[in-house]
């Protein structure tokens, strides 16, 4: 989506405006950013918004920041690639017109596919994808041109589907911050670790972020994955694009249980020099 917003510029001229979130990344401060940035570009007509995270797992207050925009005469779309399945929510408590949809992160579907959520009455405000004439202009389907669908893929989505609301989205939801809870709450303390997602309710699900004190380049955070990886069998990610440096994304899964998380616990103690015990 990142990507679409820069082939705007060079297709149709527009100007791509880009701000940090703030670190700490506080809901308050999150929401006084967005206002601040909103006031600084009056000329701003839409805005990205990423629901959660993928570098740091930071949800964001989107009806929120929807609202001030919408205020503003400004038309938000939202990336919820990784929030669908991974925190409980339904899409009208978004309060946004477009949002996109990954249904291979947390729902389980095979990778490539998802779907686009555009409300009815603004469906005219979005061109025919690459002049579709497959379907009706009033069929949603012609704003997304697949060509010849991957049918096995798609065939897989009712299963998918099927299991994320036997197990239930709240469920899904507690499982994943408990987990997350489980790790944090002891990293916290050890010495030089930064934690980058806060612990407001609202604001976490599955996904946390952390930063050594003084390792900020790609190379310092690909060694700590290393590390990580080949010496205690804990498989973590290196994320860019954070205001104060480069990171490590944390994603316990459904099935991750406690002794998982205590193995990758004792990891950081070792890395950080942090006695325990």
């Amino acid at each position: 989506m990142q990507y679409a917003m820069n082939a705007l510029k060079a297709r149709r001229g527009v100007d791509v405006v880009r701000f940090d979130v703030p670190e700490p990344a506080t809901r308050r401060a999150v929401l006084d950013a967005y206002a601040r940035a909103l006031d600084a570009n009056p000329r701003t007509r839409l805005l990205l918004l990423t629901h959660v995270s993928h570098r740091t797992g930071l949800v964001m207050p989107v009806a929120e920041i929807a609202r001030m925009a919408r205020a503003k005469g400004i038309d938000t779309i939202v990336d919820a690639a990784h929030s669908w399945g991974q925190i409980d929510f339904r899409v009208g408590e978004l309060d946004v017109d477009f949002v996109g949809f990954n249904l291979h992160k947390w729902i389980g579907a095979p990778l490539g596919v998802g779907f686009l959520y555009i409300r009815k009455d603004r469906l005219a405000d979005i061109d025919r994808d690459m002049g579709d004439e497959d379907f009706a202009e009033t069929d949603i389907r012609s704003r997304v041109h697949t060509g010849t669908v991957n049918f096995a893929t798609v065939l897989t989505v009712p299963a998918a589907v099927a299991l994320h609301q036997q197990i239930g989205a709240a469920a899904k939801q507690a499982r994943l911050r408990y987990l997350r809870d489980y790790w944090v709450s002891r990293a916290r303390g050890f010495k030089d670790i930064e934690i980058l997602t806060p612990d407001e309710v609202d604001s976490y699900g599955a996904i946390t972020s952390f930063r050594l004190a003084g390792k900020t380049s790609k190379a310092d955070n690909d060694a700590i994955v290393v590390k990580l990886r080949d010496s205690h069998k804990v498989m973590t990610v290196r994320r860019a694009g954070v205001a104060k440096g480069q990171c490590i994304r944390v994603t316990p899964a459904l099935f991750t249980d406690e002794a998982d998380l205590d193995r990758f616990v004792e990891a950081l103690a070792v890395i950080t020099g942090t006695k325990t015990g």
